[in-house]
């Protein structure tokens, strides 16, 4: 049966030592095993892929058993590194109850200058502004401003990213300044692209506040706004000094937004982790029920997997790419639907599910892992298919999907599941018509459909 948008609005609210990142914890009792290492090669031809023929879990060491996640409640916080060349390396703090004085300790040790500027929105700065206003000053020497753009989707523009600009030019700060990201995916991206170009550069901090933003969008490095004909195409590359998590903010964090975080986390499973992958299905419920050691295990997870993948990788030229699973259908959905209509994860959710389903039509996986796909997107109660009021039809998918940034000398390439769980492609070789029969397929039964038929 079809759903409505409406209708699902209001039901979502009834690793140590590896080349690619180092991973430690600081911790009185720490009962985890050390995250795996990887070696899975990747093929920088045309069709670039993570794959493990085998279909086994090999290249990685076991971490936890699948049954039983992480003890990690009495740890005190975590660190992960990505490693990045040019001693551009930045830790990502993981933990929850950090101590005041500690964590203004923490985040003044990555300010370079003597001045900061904290950026979040209307939504965020009623919780959190004034705490973190307060704790960056305390004990040092930090002047710290602030300002409050508006919260959205649909205000991830450029007039919006101006407002930044705007409020640095008043308050005269210079290129010491130490730009700080106080929110979820929106507002990181926003002042990290304002970072990026405000006096040609300057530092800036991350201190996400999301499940999506605290598992993916932080890390990295990419910054950006919407344009109207394509999400996030216009932005920078600029990575900051540090990501700074305190998973105690996931708690006034809507459901709706703590599910859509998930399909980020899903992500890393499908395309690389198996191991990550089968604990996610065992203890869905646990994360959606906010439960403090499996979402940081999942944060933690999700950070080393990420930070593997931008240490080699960092400009996105290929292997990073594989991390857009869904995302080019997701992005269409995003954008033709209106942006804010979904959250991200919910459009990516989608988009995942037919890249799946397009792989499978290409005999490129079995059935059964389309089936897991679904099923877990499912269990974290996230949209699997298009509602029957959808502008959604084959037409608007494709022209957008042809903007999109993966497009290369005017071909689109794709990111698709293919072999075992764990293994996926990013590829411009891929049979058209299996993309096009998993569109039509979505949008048959949306309005937009309709629509299109009329005319």
């Amino acid at each position: 049966m079809k759903w409505s948008i409406a209708a699902s609005v209001l039901a979502s609210f009834a690793v140590t030592n590896s080349s690619a990142f180092v991973s430690k914890s600081n911790s009185r009792t720490h009962n985890m095993k050390n995250s795996m290492n990887t070696n899975n090669d990747h093929s920088k031809a045309r069709n670039l892929a993570f794959f493990n023929p085998s279909g086994d879990s090999a290249t990685r060491t076991k971490m936890a058993t699948v049954e039983e996640p992480a003890v990690l409640t009495e740890s005190h916080y975590d660190v992960v590194t990505v490693d990045l060349s040019n001693g551009r390396d930045y830790p990502i703090y993981i933990g929850a109850n950090f101590d005041e004085k500690e964590a203004g300790e923490i985040l003044r040790s990555h300010v370079k200058g003597n001045r900061a500027l904290i950026i979040t929105n209307d939504l965020i700065a009623p919780l959190y502004l004034e705490k973190y206003e307060r704790i960056m000053k305390e004990g040092g020497s930090l002047q710290v401003d602030t300002c409050v753009i508006p919260d959205g989707e649909a205000n991830k523009t450029v007039e919006n990213m101006g407002l930044i600009l705007d409020k640095a030019m008043e308050l005269g700060l210079d290129r010491k300044v130490t730009f700080v990201a106080l929110g979820g995916g929106v507002i990181g991206d926003m002042a990290g692209f304002a970072a990026a170009i405000y006096q040609r550069g300057v530092n800036f901090i991350q201190i996400p506040t999301t499940v999506m933003a605290m598992t993916d969008s932080s890390v990295g490095g990419k910054t950006g706004v919407n344009h109207p004909l394509g999400k996030n195409m216009i932005g920078a590359f600029h990575q900051p000094q540090c990501v700074y998590i305190d998973t105690n903010t996931l708690s006034t964090l809507p459901d709706r937004e703590l599910q859509s975080g998930i399909a980020e986390v899903i992500k890393y499973g499908l395309i690389r982790d198996v191991e990550f992958f089968e604990w996610q299905e065992q203890n869905m419920d646990k994360i959606l029920s906010r439960d403090p050691d499996a979402l940081r295990y999942a944060i933690k997870r999700s950070c080393e997997n990420k930070a593997e993948v931008v240490k080699a990788d960092e400009l996105e030229a290929d292997v990073r790419a594989t991390l857009n699973l869904g995302h080019t259908f997701g992005h269409a959905i995003e954008n033709r639907s209106g942006y804010g209509v979904y959250l991200h994860g919910e459009a990516v959710a989608i988009g995942t599910v037919m890249a799946a389903t397009m792989s499978a039509k290409m005999g490129w996986i079995e059935k059964d892992l389309v089936q897991r796909t679904y099923d877990i997107m499912l269990a974290a109660k996230l949209p699997v298919e298009l509602p029957v009021d959808s502008p959604m039809n084959s037409e608007r998918f494709l022209s957008t999907m042809s903007v999109d940034k993966k497009v290369a000398n005017g071909q689109l390439r794709l990111i698709l599941l293919k072999g075992p769980l764990g293994n996926c492609v990013f590829t411009g070789d891929f049979d058209e018509e299996a993309m096009k029969e998993t569109i039509d397929e979505f949008v048959a039964e949306c309005d937009g459909t309709f629509q299109q038929n009329k005319n």
